[in-house]
């Protein structure tokens, strides 16, 4: 009876986990030969407070990095040309 546990933090919706589940279970089936009514999946969701990543909690992170996207699409915005003036022949 296979038991598989996966720990995301949170933000999946229920379509994503029920497509993870399903995905899942069709693979133990398919590379093992896992009976699906016998596989059990667990899904711990975890604040992103409680996750570290890259030397800090993933909150941190993940701002730093929004930040670092958002400062960048400022900086390569393009200025508007001025209007170009059209003359008469």
């Amino acid at each position: 009876m296979p038991y598989v546990n996966v720990q995301i933090t949170r933000g999946a919706t229920r379509a994503q986990k029920q497509q993870l589940v399903a995905d899942i279970t069709r693979s133990l089936q398919l590379h093992l030969g896992k009976k699906p009514e016998q596989t059990h999946i667990v899904i711990d969701e975890i604040d992103t407070d409680n996750w570290g990543f890259a030397g800090m909690l993933t909150t941190d992170y993940l701002a730093q990095i929004n930040a670092a996207k958002a400062s960048s699409r400022v900086s390569t915005k393009k200025k508007p040309r001025g209007t170009a003036r059209l003359g008469k022949k």
